[in-house]
C-alpha cells in the first residue's frame, strides 16, 4: 500500500451461507479525500464497511486500511480510525462535555475537549444534557465522539438521515470542515445530492459488485447530460425535428439532449413562432441520482437476465 492511500481493497469477497454479499470488489481511497459508497439496501454496502472497520472478517481478498489489515484487530489501527454509526447509545443524563470527555479517555492522544466541541458547533450546548439535544445536535455529538481520538480516517454512516434541510446543510459544512483538517472520510448515504455535494469520488455497489466509480462530475457527464422539461397546451404537437427525442409522462414532455443550447433554441424559437407559452419549463443537468438509478436498474436487469 502506498502512503497516499488510506484504503486499498483488492478482490474482497464475503458470503453468508449460500448468499454472496460481496463479489470480488476493488476499491482505493486517497488520503484526505471524501469517498462515498452508494448502493441500495442489500447491495453489500454495510458488509464492505464492516470489513474495513474490522468488525467483520472477509472470506477472500486483500484489505489494507491505513496500512493495517483490519482483521488483525490491532490496537494501533483502532486508535487511528473513528466511526460514526447511524445511532450511538450514550448516557442521556450526562452533559455534552461530560460524554465527549468520557470518550476522550479511551485514547492515548485525544483531541482537546474545547476543540472537539468547537469543531462540531456545540459550544452553546456543552453543559446541556444529551437527552435535551435536538436530532441534529445529537448527530453533531456523534461526530464529536467519532473524532475524540483524533482519527486519521472517519467512517460516517448515513450522517443526515432524518434531518430537515437546514440541519442537512449544516452537517455538510461540518464534513467539509473535517476534510479541511486533513481527515479522510468514508461516507455512506442514501442521499445522492449529499454524495454529489461532498464526495471527491463515489463508488456505486449493486448486488455485491462495484458498477461505477469516479468523481461525481465524471459519472454524470454522459451522452445526455441535460434534461429539458415542459408542458404543452392540449392539442399541440412538437415540431418533427424534436418529436423523436421527446417523452410524454404525467402530462409533461421531457427531452434528454447532449446539445442543450441547440435543442433549447429550436424549442423556444418554435414556441415563439406559434405564440405558445411553454408552461413549467425547466432545464437541468443529469444528476448523480439519475445515473445511480440507471446503473442500479441496469445491474438488476443483467442479474435477472443471467439467472
Amino acid at each position: 500500500m502506498t502512503s497516499d492511500l488510506a484504503i486499498e481493497v483488492q478482490g474482497l469477497r464475503k458470503s453468508y451461507g449460500d448468499v454472496e454479499a460481496v463479489r470480488g470488489i476493488d476499491m482505493r481511497v486517497a488520503t484526505g479525500e471524501v469517498f462515498a459508497l452508494l448502493g441500495p439496501n442489500g447491495a453489500g454496502k454495510t458488509t464492505t464497511v464492516e470489513v474495513l472497520e474490522g468488525h467483520r472478517d472477509r472470506d477472500a481478498g486483500d484489505v489494507r486500511v491505513l496500512g493495517y489489515d483490519p482483521a488483525s484487530h490491532d490496537r494501533a489501527f483502532k486508535q487511528r480510525i473513528g466511526i460514526v454509526l447511524q445511532t450511538t447509545g450514550v448516557e442521556p443524563y450526562l452533559t455534552v462535555e461530560e460524554v465527549i470527555d468520557l470518550f476522550r479517555g479511551y485514547y492515548p492522544a485525544p483531541r482537546p475537549l474545547d476543540e472537539l466541541i468547537e469543531v462540531v458547533g456545540l459550544e452553546d450546548k456543552r453543559t446541556s444534557l444529551v437527552r435535551k439535544l435536538s436530532g441534529g445536535q445529537q448527530r453533531r455529538l456523534d461526530v464529536a465522539l467519532g473524532l475524540a481520538g483524533d482519527p486519521e480516517l472517519l467512517f460516517l454512516d448515513e450522517p443526515t438521515t432524518g434531518f430537515d434541510p437546514s440541519a442537512r446543510r449544516s452537517a455538510w459544512q461540518l464534513v467539509k470542515r473535517l476534510q479541511s483538517l486533513g481527515k479522510t472520510i468514508f461516507l455512506t448515504t442514501h442521499y445522492m445530492d449529499e454524495a454529489q455535494a461532498l464526495a471527491n469520488r463515489v463508488a456505486i455497489i449493486v448486488d455485491g459488485r462495484i458498477v461505477a466509480e469516479g468523481p461525481p462530475e465524471e459519472l454524470v457527464s454522459g451522452p445526455a447530460p441535460t434534461v429539458i422539461a415542459f408542458a404543452l397546451p392540449p392539442g399541440r404537437e412538437l415540431p418533427e425535428a424534436l418529436r423523436g427525442q421527446a417523452l410524454l409522462e404525467n402530462g409533461r414532455i421531457t427531452i434528454e439532449t447532449a446539445a442543450a443550447t441547440d435543442t433549447l433554441h429550436q424549442l423556444t424559437s418554435w414556441a415563439t413562432e406559434q405564440g405558445l407559452e411553454l408552461e413549467e419549463l425547466t432545464v437541468s443537468r443529469t444528476s448523480l441520482e439519475d445515473v445511480y438509478l440507471q446503473l442500479t436498474e441496469n445491474a438488476k436487469g443483467e442479474e435477472e437476465g443471467g439467472a
